[in-house]
């Protein structure tokens, strides 16, 4: 454990105890204890921090190494390859709240022959939450519905997007607008999520739900398997080729937008003929129906498990004796094959082996379900500070480019306009890499990247920056190296 005192604590008294300030809750410590966020501990009457600096490598095939070490240094115990790339990220760094403290770190080095500095904080975002995508055809709720997690809300349905159903999770009004209670929950859903961890939520007027990060969704003890391949219509352009010549008439149920191939221009451009089936719904251009059915866990993401439910009947004028027709939903999960009899009435049959490998092909172009979780927050309040003494340049920097922002070296988005908010995802983001404070808020690492003459000129804490070679002689003991994660960009400077 690294020791933290002159950074963050201050010795109270003469019982050892040490205030930290790492956050707004400014827990005093008794020797041998951690503070309300296991994130500091109280040795001896030293701070010390209980998670190891989190250091990222990886081996470049330069013929020069690009890491530049200090004299001296290549007898360093840590055995770091002078081949290796080092990226010093803010995971188990620390906090410098309230903020008028430098950052950390404030790393410099060089890379690809530029002077490049990073600035490295544990950032304490009230203003933070999740966006979760959850690939499925089932309804979850109606949109705006409270998200609810053991019984407090955290959250919200928002809008549906192709194949997905979309989340709104957290947020400042749930972490602190409500009861102790609903903010605590919140933390805690937030913090396990972004942990990749399982957490369990109930829809009001909806579904229940298990989600967790990179994993399929549970609804209603059901595990997804399949992201649909498209709406009803999309289906019926993909495949309508393949249907031709084995089927008379093929129905897509799909909540959004059902499709008809005999309607649908796909089915003209092929020269089929009309079958005279009559769907319920309410049409929107040829061979395209909206409101079909109420959304649920049926067909398609309707309600719907009778598929011959939604046909209103046939057209004794265009429908024939012994006409086929293939009624499928999104994901091919669910198919039926039936006949008319001389009376025009449905009689389902065995489907033929061409028409089944068309509803397997279905399948075959869904991708697999899964729920995705985005983080994201607000880094323009006064963590800026950590950075320089006038944040608004770094603000202004950071929205034009200059300055990469990343965490735990995980490449984030920047969502335009002002102030910098992140979103980033949780995936993408090296384990064990989110705590909190019961204030209540996530912690959460961040590293802006960029020219050291850059960083000079927006007023940075050029005084505190220390060099690379420097910071992992100094800092062995407390810190660990892992891989760099292969599929994230290595965030270098802007130039």
């Amino acid at each position: 454990m690294a020791d933290r005192t002159e950074q963050f604590g201050a010795r109270e008294g003469t019982e050892g105890i040490v205030r930290c300030d790492a956050c707004p809750v400014l827990c005093r410590i008794r020797p041998g204890r951690a503070g309300a966020c296991h994130r500091y501990a109280n040795e001896g009457g030293r701070l010390v921090r209980t998670d190891p600096l989190v250091l990222l490598t990886r081996t470049v095939e330069a013929a020069e190494p690009v890491v530049p070490f200090l004299e001296g240094a290549e007898e360093w115990a840590g055995e770091l390859a002078p081949r290796e790339q080092v990226f010093v990220t803010a995971i188990g760094a620390g906090t410098t709240y309230p903020d008028y403290k430098p950052a950390p770190f404030i790393v410099s080095a060089r890379h690809e022959g530029v002077d490049t500095v990073t600035v490295v904080t544990e950032g304490i975002f009230s203003y933070c939450g999740l966006k979760a995508k959850i690939d499925t055809d089932r309804h979850l709720g109606p949109e705006a519905a409270p998200v609810r997690h053991e019984g407090e809300q955290i959250g919200h349905v928002t809008t549906a997007e192709y194949g997905s159903q979309m989340l709104s999770l957290g947020g400042v009004r749930h972490l602190t607008g409500g009861s102790k209670r609903e903010g605590q929950v919140t933390c805690a859903a937030l913090l396990a999520l972004c942990r990749k961890e399982a957490i369990e939520v109930e829809i009001e007027g909806g579904a229940r739900l298990v989600l967790q990060a990179g994993a399929a969704p549970i609804v209603n003890g059901v595990r997804e398997s399949r992201m649909r391949v498209g709406c009803g219509s999309a289906a019926i352009g993909i495949f309508a080729q393949q249907w031709h010549g084995h089927v008379d008439e093929v129905v897509v149920l799909d909540d959004h937008i059902t499709g008809v191939l005999t309607e649908h221009q796909a089915g003209k451009c092929l020269g089929m003929r009309p079958s005279g089936l009559r769907v319920r719904g309410r049409r929107s251009t040829p061979g395209r129906y909206f409101q079909v059915a109420h959304p649920g866990a049926g067909w398609g993401g309707t309600d719907i498990t009778d598929p011959l439910s939604v046909i209103e009947g046939f057209d004794p004028k265009q429908a024939w004796p012994g006409m086929r027709v293939l009624m499928t939903s999104t994901t091919g999960e669910d198919a039926l094959w039936f006949e008319l009899d001389e009376a025009l009435r449905p009689v389902p049959r065995p489907m033929p082996e061409a028409v089944a490998r068309t509803v397997a092909r279905i399948g075959e172009n869904c991708e697999p379900a899964m729920t995705s979780i985005l983080f994201m927050a607000g880094a323009g309040g006064s963590l800026r500070a950590g950075v320089t003494e006038n944040p608004i340049l770094l603000t202004r920097r950071v929205q034009q480019g200059e300055v990469r922002v990343t965490m735990g070296g995980a490449p984030c988005y920047l969502w335009p306009g002002g102030g910098i908010t992140i979103m980033a995802d949780v995936l993408r983001i090296p384990d064990n890499a989110f705590g909190h404070v019961p204030t209540p808020a996530l912690v959460a690492p961040i590293e802006f990247t960029m020219r050291a003459d850059l960083y000079a000129a927006l007023g940075g804490h050029v005084e505190h920056a220390l060099p690379l070679a420097e910071l992992l002689a100094r800092h062995a003991a407390e810190s660990e190296s892992a891989p760099w994660p292969a599929a994230n960009p290595w965030p270098e400077a802007p130039r």
